[in-house]
């Protein structure tokens, strides 16, 4: 029985600790592991794919490589063009800086376990939240990445990805593991400063921040990661907003039946 195939990608770049470390994890579960990330850090490229620029590719060694675009160019090339086969499970991550709540729709290391199960591969999304101006706490990461991975990998995959994120406290002070789903939070995601170039030219720098989770939630993933715990939240590909589509079907005089037929 051969080993499973396990792909990593990020959106750190391809030197980032996080990979790293997420590739000696993945060595515990198979010999046959790769690396396709990118050649710069990519972080908040999100989904995007690179369609007006050449993409380039590094060949670091026989089983790492560097490529000049986005996450979603790493695992779209290695699935369909640099592996002989695809994998069996794509990893992505372990990013810098957690992925909870909406900062899912910029990620890149959330798109490529999203792009990899569009394509029918099981994905896990790893993220390790730390504290700005304090060391990244990648002993948590280290210690329960492993065992939460195994477990999920004795889950159907079903029509989805899976989200993981480790909190911002040492491995001896996480409470445990939940399960969870996606939380909200209570500002705009982006500070922007205005700034003059030496030519007194205009410019604009962005900074996503991470502020504190809506008041009301419950069994998010912000809160459980604020509790000192990992959570692990199941991303679907199709959502159903059943009672919204109702009301916009009532707004243009549509009904639909049992079966789902529009009349």
């Amino acid at each position: 029985m051969r080993a499973p195939r396990i792909l990593l990608v990020n959106d750190d770049g391809i030197s980032a600790p996080g990979i790293s470390l997420l590739e000696s994890v993945a060595r515990e579960l198979s010999d046959d592991v790769w690396v396709v990330a990118p050649s710069a850090d990519r972080s908040g490229a999100a989904s995007s794919v690179t369609l007006a620029l050449p993409v380039r590719l590094e060949q670091v060694d026989d089983r790492h490589i560097a490529v000049s675009g986005s996450p979603t160019d790493c695992l779209v090339l290695a699935v369909s063009e640099l592996l002989d086969r695809p994998p069996d499970l794509v990893l992505s991550g372990i990013n810098r800086g957690a992925n909870l709540g909406v900062d899912t729709r910029y990620s890149g290391t959330c798109a490529v376990a999203q792009e990899a199960a569009k394509e029918g591969i099981r994905a896990i999304a790893l993220s390790q939240d730390f504290v700005r101006g304090e060391e990244v706490p990648w002993d948590t990461a280290r210690e329960y990445a492993l065992p939460t991975i195994r477990q999920l990998l004795e889950l159907d995959p079903g029509d989805l990805s899976w989200n993981v994120n480790f909190p911002s406290v040492p491995a001896a002070e996480v409470k445990g593991i939940k399960v969870t789903h996606l939380g909200a939070r209570t500002t705009k995601p982006f500070e922007i400063s205005h700034r003059l170039d030496p030519s007194g030219r205009d410019y604009y720098w962005l900074r996503y921040t991470r502020h504190e989770e809506a008041a009301g939630e419950a069994e998010t993933d912000l809160a459980a990661s604020v509790a000192g715990y990992v959570s692990v939240t199941p991303i679907p590909l199709r959502s159903r907003p059943d009672a919204e589509l109702a009301t916009a079907r009532g707004a243009f005089g549509l009904a639909q039946t049992a079966g789902g037929v529009q009349a």
